[in-house]
């Protein structure tokens, strides 16, 4: 039974739907949104060059904005109205769900300064002076980054397991316990998908810049078969190129074995991420991890001794219970250990996730009011300035706690070629394995197209030679 809080909006155009949908869920996160014509909590009525917004006690007119598309203006005046109402300091504005940099990359392009980017998303978007200049402090340094060649290109692939699966996580991974008889044959058909994009990227003549083993949790699997894995990464990709950047998400700690990490050494990753998400136990437990803080560290120290050096370790802001004190406590821990990159993430209630579940089911999960998490991030910024990182990538993803943004830190020369890639789209990625999303850049047209790869474990295997031969049909329209 569904005992979400209801906020009910009356609206004359269903063609405003969605965007009005967006913006009344930043103010109202853990609501259900209806649009019925009977009792209503808001109205919003479209007209030729006004938005009409009353709450049933007081009406408010907001003529169109000059130079404005007729979204952006009726996005702008449900934005503005919310916020006067609501009291709340949403400091991304209408940014909802988007890559931001790319906005400002793309500004750059066009030879606009940093301050017209900044005027250019206050108008446009309401956004907050900070947020704009982050946006372009982020643009200006990916700009030396950001592929230009259609023949340079990413392969990711996935590892569809995980030891436990996450609260919050929607991603398709598989506890690992589960799904020990499948991972053999998973991985046979991992390996085939491998062997045959690595025929392609030869007989195209593509150069790998980037690898990027993800998941799920690629280190779930049992050391004799990660060793495997890591054999036939290298022997695909990485001993025929000359890669920039091979990365492994180790991820959580309770999987990490001196033995992967030493295969890892082997096969040449040059970048791992350790993912604690929090350094407070209490906080693990109730997410479904297994490991403690201490495990973190303990993982963290014995990568540094095996001589990694370049050491990403992702952490979440607004976890169930979470507040300032605990992210408090979470920096002081992560500075300790001084990674080389930190990838701060905004909690995000997706619909996937038991998170999710529990919240529709009314299980009590406690928000930290805006300004509190504002503070919460603020505690982030801070511990990248005091371990000397920048900003580097920035995205976004809808139903994020407080509205906030998914941010890389990297210290000097530290930064993820291949997140930086990602975010931006300007480079080809080639994905392997189960959920995997291969990206095909066609630079000259300004156009992406997209592969999927089945999310279903049993279906990849089922259908492995349908999602090869479909992968190397749409790469064929590129490189032709």
């Amino acid at each position: 039974m569904n005992s979400l809080k209801t906020i009910v909006i009356k609206l004359n155009n269903m063609d405003f739907r969605y965007d009005i949908y967006q913006l009344f869920n930043i103010f109202y996160n853990f609501y259900s949104i209806e649009f019925l014509n009977e009792n209503w909590n808001y109205s919003v009525d479209v007209l030729d060059d006004t938005v009409v917004i009353s709450d049933g006690a007081n009406l408010k007119r907001y003529e169109f904005f000059k130079g404005l598309r007729t979204k952006q203006s009726v996005k702008k005046a449900v934005f503005e109205y919310l916020s006067q109402k609501e009291k709340k300091e949403i400091s991304w504005g209408t940014l909802v769900g988007i890559r931001p940099s790319k906005i400002a990359l793309e500004l750059l392009k066009y030879g606009k300064n940093c301050d017209q980017i900044i005027e250019y998303f206050k108008y446009h978007y309401d956004t907050r002076y900070d947020k704009a200049k982050l946006c372009v402090d982020i643009a200006k340094l990916e700009d030396r980054f950001v592929n230009k060649n259609k023949d340079n290109i990413s392969i990711y692939i996935d590892m569809p397991f995980c030891p436990t699966r996450c609260l919050y996580c929607s991603f398709a991974s598989n506890p690992i316990d589960k799904c020990k008889k499948i991972v053999p044959e998973y991985l046979k058909c991992l390996f085939i998908e491998l062997n045959t994009v690595a025929e392609y990227v030869n007989r195209k003549k593509l150069n790998v810049e980037c690898i990027y083993f993800g998941g799920g949790t690629p280190t779930s699997i049992s050391d004799e078969q990660f060793e495997k894995v890591m054999y036939q990464i290298y022997n695909s990709f990485v001993l025929k190129n000359h890669v920039r950047e091979f990365t492994v998400e180790c991820g959580r700690p309770d999987s990490i074995t001196l033995s992967k990490l030493e295969s890892m050494k082997k096969y040449k990753v040059d970048r791992i991420s350790i993912n604690p998400q929090t350094m407070n136990d209490e906080t693990l437990k109730l997410i479904g991890r297994r490991h403690t803080a201490w495990d973190v560290a303990d993982k963290f120290y014995t990568a540094r001794n095996l001589g990694f050096e370049n050491i990403n370790m992702d952490i979440i802001v607004g976890l169930p219970g979470e507040g300032l004190h605990n992210i408090k406590k979470t920096c002081e821990s992560i500075k300790e250990l001084d990674p080389d990159n930190l990838t701060v993430h905004g909690l995000s209630v997706k619909r996937g996730s038991r998170l999710h579940e529990n919240m529709v089911n009314n299980i009590n999960f406690a928000v930290p009011e805006q300004h509190e998490l504002n503070l919460m991030y603020d505690e982030t910024i801070n511990l990248s300035k005091s371990m000397d990182m920048s900003p580097y990538y920035v995205y976004r993803q809808k139903n994020m706690v407080g509205n906030m943004e998914n941010i890389g830190y990297a210290k000097r020369g530290k930064e993820s070629l291949y997140n930086i890639q990602m975010i931006e789209e300007k480079q080809t990625i080639i994905a392997c394995g189960a959920d995997a999303v291969t990206k095909v850049v066609f630079p000259d047209e300004n156009r992406i197209e997209r592969h999927f790869n089945v999310k279903d474990v049993r279906e990849y295997i089922k259908r492995i030679r349908e999602m090869i031969d479909k992968k190397i049909e749409l790469l064929d329209t590129l490189y032709k």
